[in-house]
């Protein structure tokens, strides 16, 4: 009787976390949409619990403030991302950085609302922000370097000649999703190219980072 009696009390505080995280993740959902669209300035809490269709007090209640709000979708999103692109380990070296160049721009196409958040959106000059960008970054450098290198851990030269890769890969495929002028197979291989030129220039630079086989046959 008494193990009956815990369990009915257990149901519903399971349904109820079970809403609760549906609720939060519908909220964070828009605010994808809203911070994509909207400077984060821009917006303010009646704004956003407006156009959510909710009571302000409700994303007060799930996020504390508006800068906790735009955290959690910022750190939603990159999860998301991260999922997407760092995958592929059981795969080949070459054939897992074509896998991370298309799972990020797939990423990008399907997500564009929070693809935007993460590398367009913000507040300014938040070093907390900022560290969860950087984040992302270093965990696709690391998965490029590791497919190019056979190591993650890579030299000042080739991380730095990676990220600026990276940095350019985002500002083309923000343009690309705002305008979808290439097809993403076009777009994949242009990057692809891009990224055999930077790792041919760090082979240049320096020999004992020797550029894969496709990364000659790239350029």
């Amino acid at each position: 009787m008494n193990h009956s009696r815990q369990r009915d009390t257990e149901r519903p505080r399971a349904r109820g976390t079970e809403r609760s995280q549906a609720r939060r993740a519908e909220l964070i959902a828009i605010g994808r949409k809203l911070f994509a669209d909207t400077s984060y300035d821009a917006l303010s809490m009646d704004d956003i619990a407006r156009q959510a269709h909710v009571a302000k007090g409700l994303i007060y209640y799930y996020f504390d403030s508006k800068r906790g709000y735009y955290l959690a979708i910022v750190e939603d999103s990159v999860a998301e991302l991260v999922a997407r692109a760092a995958g592929g380990l059981e795969l080949p070296p070459v054939e897992r950085v074509h896998r991370t160049i298309d799972g990020y721009l797939r990423y990008a196409e399907h997500n564009q609302a929070a693809y935007r958040t993460i590398i367009a959106g913000g507040v300014g000059f938040d070093a907390e922000v900022q560290a969860i960008r950087d984040g992302v970054r270093e965990v696709i450098v690391e998965t490029i370097a590791d497919g190019a290198y056979g190591r993650g851990g890579v030299g000042p030269l080739p991380r730095i000649a990676l990220l600026g890769w990276l940095h350019g890969v985002e500002g083309a495929t923000l343009d690309w999703i705002g305008h979808r002028a290439l097809s993403r197979d076009v777009m994949r291989e242009l990057l692809v190219k891009m990224l055999g030129g930077t790792l041919r220039a760090v082979e240049e630079i320096d020999p004992s980072y020797t550029a894969p086989p496709d990364a000659r046959r790239d350029g």
